[in-house]
């Protein structure tokens, strides 16, 4: 059965990369959110093998959807995308508990590459 994942970010463009990438790795995935407020809905409705979040939404942002699951869920896998630069941020979201980061642009393999480490094939 093929691992489940729920995709937050609030470009559709973004998304649709992502999607195309994972479900040709072998991944299914089980929703999509536009904003982390969505994704801790979602999230909490679907119990995601991984959460794949955008660093900078609308209404909530990555690190703080990223505290809000774990507070309930402390063994989720979360993983953030953020862009080039942003590397403070992204030392924060791993101290709150995301697994690894992307980076965007997404390269394929990298992205199937940090997905296998955290959650397998």
């Amino acid at each position: 059965m093929a691992k489940r994942i729920l995709i937050a970010d609030d470009a559709a463009f973004m998304r649709m990369m992502l999607k195309n990438i994972l479900t040709s790795g072998g991944y299914e995935v089980v929703g999509e959110a536009g904003n982390g407020r969505e994704a801790v809905e979602l999230y909490k409705k679907l119990l995601p093998d991984m959460l794949i979040s955008d660093m900078v939404m609308p209404e909530m942002g990555g690190i703080d959807t990223l505290r809000e699951i774990m507070k309930d869920y402390p063994a989720a896998n979360v993983l953030i995308c953020s862009a080039i630069g942003q590397q403070a941020l992204v030392i924060e979201a791993i101290q709150a508990g995301a697994k690894d980061y992307i980076v965007k642009p997404f390269e394929q393999s990298n992205v199937l590459e940090t997905v296998r480490k955290i959650i397998g094939a």
